[in-house]
């Protein structure tokens, strides 16, 4: 992981040195200019940050993978270390990064304000979009995803009772519940949703709280959690509970693997890998200034189904529901 720009110094004299070995004959000066055009990216992670076992791990695992594929640098901050989003932002472009990436919509306040300020430096924010014209944006059809979830939980549940669990209600909070309660109606008109917000994304104890209340208290047996390690308290009170869960933004199956069924896979990684591909590939412009993952996209779509066991109509359905949304056929209501 690179925390500053010593890790960053090290990992140029790592590449310098293997530059050397291989072409003995080119000069230093060549080897210390090619090293210096490699792009540097700085990163604000979610207020949770690293260890949340979904969101900002999955937006590291992109950059992880741009650094090896790409050959990028990159350098990032945690409100563990800034306190502040303003802070972060600060700290980043003072590094002289070529590209800086905001992850989710609550730093779009402080984004925009420092975007002001450097309107010759490039931003990105993922999960909000902006006016200005220094910041591109990368956004998902999170209730595609979910509308998929939705699906597998109405096919799974026992009781007709199924819950959704978001962190902070917000815009974003709510494609995820929409999606999830037209899915369920899909498959199982019959069935109820009780959703419910947290308030938190970062409480796990609050989250096994409110799963064991849901479940205890309206008999659902089946709970798709959007929120953060909140939601991992949820997840693993399905399991000691004997109950079903889906997941969020990663394959979470391992958090509990008696009770996940499905995760609603949200692909940041792959989003951001993509993202800074275009930027490297144009020259650090991007061509498009809003970028949309959907089903189409492959920015969001389910984990493999375990736990549960479908009939082959049961799959057919699903197949077929994929298809109707990324053709358009099946439009889902947002609030």
């Amino acid at each position: 992981m690179l925390k500053n720009k010593k890790a960053k110094s090290l990992i140029v004299i790592s590449a310098l040195a293997a530059i050397l070995s291989l072409t003995a004959c080119a000069s230093r000066e060549t080897s210390t200019a090619s090293a210096q055009e490699r792009p540097e990216i700085g990163v604000v992670l979610s207020d949770v940050g690293l260890g949340d076992q979904s969101y900002s791990d999955a937006a590291f695992r992109g950059l992880v993978k741009a650094r090896d594929d790409e050959g990028i640098l990159f350098d990032y901050r945690e409100m563990a270390q800034t306190g502040t989003y303003d802070e972060a932002f600060k700290q980043l472009v003072e590094g002289d990064n070529d590209l800086i990436i905001g992850l989710g919509y609550m730093v779009k306040e402080s984004l925009e304000s420092i975007a002001k300020e450097n309107p010759d430096q490039q931003f990105l924010i993922v999960d909000d979009s902006s006016e200005l014209p220094n910041v591109a944006s990368i956004t998902f059809k999170e209730e595609e995803g979910s509308y998929m979830a939705g699906v597998v939980a109405g096919m799974s549940t026992k009781s007709g009772h199924v819950g959704f669990l978001g962190g902070v209600e917000s815009d974003l909070l709510k494609k995820f519940q929409a999606g999830y309660e037209q899915g369920v109606k899909a498959a199982n008109p019959q069935a109820d949703v009780k959703s419910v917000y947290a308030g938190d994304f970062g409480d796990s104890d609050l989250g096994t709280s409110i799963a064991n209340s849901m479940m205890q208290e309206d008999d659902i047996d089946v709970i798709y959690t959007a929120a953060g390690l909140t939601g991992v308290g949820a997840l693993q009170e399905a399991q000691k509970q004997g109950k079903y869960a889906i997941g969020v933004d990663a394959d979470q199956f391992f958090i509990a693997e008696k009770a996940v069924v499905t995760s609603m896979i949200k692909n940041v990684d792959n989003a951001i890998f993509s993202a800074v591909q275009t930027f490297n590939e144009n020259g650090g412009k991007f061509p498009q200034k809003d970028m949309v993952f959907g089903l189409k996209e492959e920015g969001v779509g389910l984990a493999p189904i375990r736990v549960v066991e479908l009939t082959s109509e049961q799959q057919s359905q699903i197949d077929k529901l994929t298809q109707d949304l990324i053709s358009g056929t099946i439009t889902i209501q947002l609030p």
